[in-house]
């Protein structure tokens, strides 16, 4: 049966557009029928502890003598990263905080970024999830496109393409909205239908995305 995981970050629980999107594609995937399956994960809600031991970045085997983890906290890692491989696609909400990733995403990161165990480190191959198709979801209050004043300041897309991408080896696909903060700040007032058309926009793609992908 095809399966989703679903990863929603944001901290507003009530107006987020990353949260819209999202469901809107996770919808979609499931009006597909009940063969399509879904897994749910809120990191805002129930969020990650923080990796306790740098022996959680690596796999056993690439870990130096000294480097030990508690069993609760490899058990732990063990249930992320047995929800990410079990999916077939990969949908994750990431809202812009501070121009970088929440923290509660970044977290999560850190439980699957795993040399040796879902990226490659040494010269025996590990990249389980080649291939498979990531959504990401993007949410900036702000515009950061190319010719905007802040132009560059986005340090969310490209960390979540490289470590997905990259690393990874997943095929990812960005789903991106702005000016989420017009209706809030006066001096964005005039970009609010723009605004309102990004979201329209990226709701319509979710859609289809879930439809088909």
């Amino acid at each position: 049966m095809p399966h989703l995981l679903h990863l929603d970050s944001s901290a507003d629980l009530a107006g987020s557009r990353s949260r819209a999107i999202t469901a809107a594609f996770a919808k979609a995937w499931s009006d597909r029928g009940a063969d399509h399956t879904i897994t749910y994960r809120d990191l805002h809600t129930d969020p990650l502890p923080r990796l306790s031991s740098t022996a959680l970045h690596w796999a056993p085997r690439l870990r130096t003598a000294d480097e030990t983890a508690p069993a609760a906290d490899e058990a732990l890692q063990q249930t992320i990263l047995d929800e990410l491989l079990a999916a077939d696609v990969l949908l994750v909400g990431a809202p812009m905080y501070n121009y970088s990733l929440p923290s509660t995403l970044k977290t999560w990161i850190d439980y699957v970024h795993v040399p040796g165990i879902t990226t490659t480190f040494d010269a025996t191959p590990s990249q389980p999830l080649a291939g498979r198709p990531a959504v990401v979801v993007t949410s900036a209050g702000g515009s950061y496109v190319e010719g905007s004043p802040t132009a560059g300041w986005d340090h969310l897309t490209p960390v979540l393409e490289i470590v997905l991408g990259t690393a990874l080896g997943m095929a990812v696909t960005v789903i991106a909205t702005e000016l989420t903060l017009a209706p809030r700040i006066p001096d964005l007032a005039a970009q609010v239908p723009h605004s309102e058309a990004l979201l329209t926009t990226a709701l319509d793609r979710a859609t289809a995305l879930g439809a088909t992908i």
